[in-house]
């Protein structure tokens, strides 16, 4: 008998009041993926609300799953920055592993956009720099993320990125042979990797095809095919097919952003750093002037 989604993807099935863990309180099922499940808890031990994120049930003697979370805990247990959401305690070790993140108020953008169509320039101006800011911080460190997108951004003040749980070094990033990420936000170098390709510009990718999507209310390509055995053109639209145009009402400065992120090549595309200049002018208080009123004189 075939095995169905909501079969493959089953929870654990938590009310309002269960114990997620010792002084873990469930309040609220957040969402999840196919490998993890995403609780609202209240912490006994900070007395407050936090995100709780839990290996799904048929996934506790899944190596790779496990080996992710972990992975994830690591890396965020070693980061610091204000658009990256933090780390407040490590589970995995627990019969029911999870780890226990900061609670950032605020829809995910993928909701945004699925509610209210397109963000204003308003708003994905500031999301372009907080989250360029954040990728320059995690390649400074030698990280990749490898899945920028709607998904993993949380609308909060300041936005936040949040899943690291497929990020890796620079170093094992250049090592793919295989695809890692999410098929319709990976760069085309992630789609069919070689030794040495896929790098830091992959997430600049994923910065890029984000904001395009934040700013036309819909995917920069069609979507590929999830049938087995799909050719790598047919699976990922974005190794044959080039963006439409983005509307008129977008800067220069941000619709030049984007179309410079979303590069063929990953050496064509400007670094996290350049992508945060290039969009800093449109903000009500650019950072580079806060910059320069605090030298000294």
């Amino acid at each position: 008998m075939a095995t169905t989604t909501q079969e493959r993807r089953r929870g654990w099935e938590l009310q309002e009041g269960d114990e997620i863990a010792p002084g873990l309180t469930a309040l609220e099922l957040l969402g999840g993926g196919t490998r993890y499940e995403a609780f609202l808890a209240f912490d006994d031990e900070l007395h407050h609300a936090t995100v709780v994120k839990v290996l799904r049930p048929d996934r506790i003697d899944d190596e790779g799953a496990l080996r992710g979370l972990r992975g994830e805990a690591e890396v965020l247990a070693s980061l610091n920055h204000p658009a990256i959401a933090r780390l407040l305690r490590d589970g995995t070790d627990d019969e029911r592993p999870h780890i226990v993140l900061e609670l950032v108020e605020g829809p995910r953008l993928s909701t945004l956009i699925r509610r209210f169509g397109p963000l204003e320039t308003e708003q994905a101006a500031p999301l372009a720099v907080e989250i360029a800011s954040a990728l320059h911080y995690l390649h400074g460190l030698g990280l990749v993320h490898l899945d920028v997108k709607p998904k993993n951004l949380i609308m909060g003040a300041p936005p936040r990125l949040i899943d690291l749980s497929i990020a890796r070094s620079i170093h094992d990033a250049a090592s793919l042979t295989v695809p890692v990420g999410t098929d319709a936000y990976m760069a085309p170098e992630q789609c069919t990797p070689s030794p040495g390709r896929v790098g830091t510009a992959a997430d600049v990718w994923g910065l890029g095809i984000t904001l395009y999507e934040s700013l036309v209310g819909e995917p920069a390509f069609p979507r590929g095919s999830e049938e087995d055995g799909a050719s790598a053109g047919k699976r990922f639209p974005q190794l044959t097919h080039r963006p439409a145009p983005m509307p008129t009402r977008v800067p220069a400065e941000l619709a030049g952003a984007v179309d410079a992120a979303l590069a063929v090549e990953p050496e064509d595309r400007p670094t996290a750093r350049e992508m945060a200049e290039a969009v800093e002018p449109l903000l009500r208080r650019p950072r580079r002037l806060v910059l320069n009123r605090l030298k000294p004189r």
